[in-house]
């Protein structure tokens, strides 16, 4: 059984509302080109290619909710996706076991009211956040809660980029070019908003929560060295109007790259069998899952999916590891049967 962690939907009720919503259509362009990720039907004849045993835990695309209405729309917007989410998950359970809920982040109140109707009515399995909040961090007090709520619950945290070409790369221009935010971009955004959780002591006050980074990671396995020799130890060497060595030893009393290894990862990496082998070595078996990032391979097809099926079967691992990776996992997250004794 292969348990797909990380793929992305947008329902077609929710699809439909967020082209009403959207104030550019032409920003659209992406997401209409790719039919599996809102005609359910293309989306069942795509993974038929893999077999019965190939199941998706559904997440909804971005862009974040927060983008699209305001805080007094964008819970009615969260309550649509969920339950067209769980709808579609009621409907072929066979290939959708679970389903991540959408949270209206730039309202936090609601976002909590709705975690808590979309777990404990819906069903759902977890919940999506995002990079920032219409530019705000993760550890803004505002969303804390949050947090503490999903550790009290002890059910994972799906974090997604987000990140356009507003933000640009150089500070005498207004926008980022060759889509330069999107490919280096985006990793980059992960790295900064998993470096921030760290230091918020989010991870020393709930040793146990479960934050699954997309796309492995992103810079941080690669930076394993940078990280504990370069920053670990010598945090505060460079910065004249912070004491944050005294911070580093009051906060986080443990080595930088031990908080850092507390996240779990997916293998959306389109098919790099090298940062695979990266991820994989940083964060261990027990902390990586299989995720493709369907459907947002150059054609909207199966080609993420089998790309990376190809490079984890190809892993000089054991069954018992590579099986852990497919699907258990994620089961275990999530806290769905798995199927063994």
């Amino acid at each position: 059984m292969k348990v797909d962690a990380y793929s992305h939907i947008l329902p077609a009720p929710y699809f439909e509302r967020m082209r009403e919503l959207a104030v550019d259509p032409g920003a659209l362009k992406r997401w209409l080109e790719l039919p599996a990720l809102h005609d359910v039907d293309e989306r069942l004849r795509m993974m038929d290619e893999f077999g019965d045993d190939y199941q998706q835990v559904l997440t909804l695309s971005s862009p974040p909710i927060e983008l699209l209405a305001g805080p007094s729309e964008s819970p009615a917007l969260a309550r649509l996706a969920n339950e067209s989410m769980r709808e579609l998950c009621e409907k072929h359970p066979d290939r959708f076991p679970a389903f991540v809920a959408s949270l209206p982040m730039n309202n936090p109140d609601a976002a909590l009211d709705e975690l808590a109707s979309a777990i404990d009515d819906l069903g759902a399995r977890g919940v999506q956040v995002f990079t920032n909040v219409s530019g705000k961090p993760l550890d803004d007090p505002a969303f804390r809660l949050v947090f503490d709520e999903m550790a009290r619950r002890d059910l994972p945290i799906w974090m997604h980029p987000a990140r356009g070409p507003g933000f640009a790369d150089y500070t005498t221009e207004d926008t980022s070019k060759y889509e330069i935010w999107w490919a280096l971009g985006w990793p980059y955004e992960t790295s900064v908003a998993m470096a921030r959780l760290v230091f918020s002591g989010l991870l020393e006050r709930h040793p146990n929560i479960k934050i699954i980074t997309h796309h492995l990671g992103a810079m941080i396995p690669y930076l394993e060295g940078r990280i504990g020799l370069g920053w670990s130890d010598q945090l505060g060497s460079r910065t004249a109007d912070e004491d944050y060595d005294r911070m580093r030893r009051e906060r986080l009393p443990r080595p930088l790259l031990d908080y850092f290894r507390r996240f779990y990862a997916d293998t959306a990496l389109s098919g790099s069998a090298i940062g695979i082998r990266c991820g994989l070595d940083f964060f261990g078996s027990d902390h990586v899952l299989f995720g493709s990032d369907c459907p947002f391979d150059p054609e909207g097809g199966p080609m993420y999916i089998r790309e990376t099926i190809r490079v984890i079967d190809a892993l000089d691992v054991t069954d018992e590891v590579r099986d852990e990776i497919y699907q258990h996992n994620i089961r275990r997250l999530m806290r769905l049967p798995d199927g063994r004794a």
